[in-house]
């Protein structure tokens, strides 16, 4: 498949600073407590400006990323595609750390529902998330369209990523992946597309190229993953989730497909072809969206957060273990 027009290149970001790569081009600041409803992680590029991480980062991984939006080459190996993920979660954390749509620049909070903080439930034999957790940026799953090959309306998100790598990454960071497949999950009748990728500089990225190399070279992780998104919900006393296609995992090319379909319904949303309902789309360098805000607005959109504190203890009920019969 050849590659869409893109953009897009890598790199980190995490607590504080965040850590620098050799061609770090993104970094992260607290504010707020970690562990609590008020915790937010912002988001800086290169030249020290504040962007929101949904609508600024480029989708398709290229050298000018921070330059242009959108860009007009993306980043390949060889044939490879390579697209821009934001961690939310790493690996065997609990935490439900997510971008938050509907808040200005769009930081990183931890979700709550009824004032509470959410956590993942460990379901035996798993701990937390199974796989490094996150979003493509520059994409969204329309609410109000229905897709054609579930029956059902997006979940009003960018769409996720499980980033099966050897790696434990960082809330924040920005890992150029190689997509190799996606799961079509039904969750409580929204469509809620899950690509799997492997982070480019891993060392099992050269043999894994599709979904058949998952299941050669990690054997076990695609059962894995069905287990964990069917039964993740029910400790919270809600029903198993259901997939679409009987829960076949599709390749490479079903996948970028979607995420190409994704990424035009999030052009039409900075653009202001259709509602985006609580949605906030401010960015500061999407070309031609109305959006757009300056440079003295998302510095004030940050200070005006809490300042940055140290973090309240976690619940030792994270930790406890559920088992249910198969």
């Amino acid at each position: 498949m050849r590659a869409p027009p893109g953009l897009s290149r890598l790199l980190l970001a995490a607590r504080g600073w965040g850590r620098l790569g050799a061609m770090s081009r993104y970094s992260t600041e607290q504010r707020g407590r970690p562990n609590s409803p008020d915790y937010r992680l912002y988001f800086k590029n290169a030249d020290g400006k504040y962007i929101s991480p949904f609508h600024d980062i480029p989708l398709f991984a290229g050298p000018k990323e921070d330059k242009e939006i959108p860009a007009k080459r993306s980043k390949t190996t060889g044939s490879e595609v390579l697209f821009n993920m934001i961690v939310e979660v790493p690996r065997w954390t609990n935490a439900k750390m997510e971008i938050a749509t509907e808040e200005p620049l769009n930081p990183i909070k931890h979700d709550t529902k009824k004032g509470k903080l959410r956590y993942v439930a460990n379901i035996f034999p798993h701990k937390g998330y199974i796989w490094n957790y996150g979003a493509l940026p520059q994409t969204w799953e329309d609410p109000n369209h229905t897709d054609n090959l579930t029956g059902c309306c997006g979940d009003n998100d960018p769409i996720d990523v499980c980033e099966i790598g050897s790696k434990v990454r960082s809330s924040g960071e920005i890992v150029q992946v190689k997509v190799l497949g996606v799961l079509g999950l039904v969750d409580e009748g929204e469509t809620d597309w899950k690509i799997i990728a492997i982070s480019a500089d891993d060392p099992e990225a050269q043999q894994i190229h599709d979904i058949d190399d998952v299941k050669k070279h990690k054997p076990g992780y695609l059962e894995a993953t069905i287990d964990w998104f069917q039964l993740y919900k029910v400790p919270d006393g809600k029903p198993e989730n259901h997939f679409a296609f009987n829960g076949e995992f599709k390749n490479k090319d079903f996948a970028v497909e979607i995420i190409k379909s994704t990424h035009e319904h999030w052009k039409a949303l900075l653009h202001k072809k259709v509602d985006g309902g609580a949605i906030k789309c401010t960015n500061i360098l999407v070309s031609g969206s109305p959006f757009c805000c300056s440079e003295e607005d998302a510095k004030s959109i940050v200070q005006s957060a809490p300042a940055f504190m140290n973090g309240d203890p976690v619940s030792p009920e994270v930790d406890s273990w559920y088992f249910f019969p198969k």
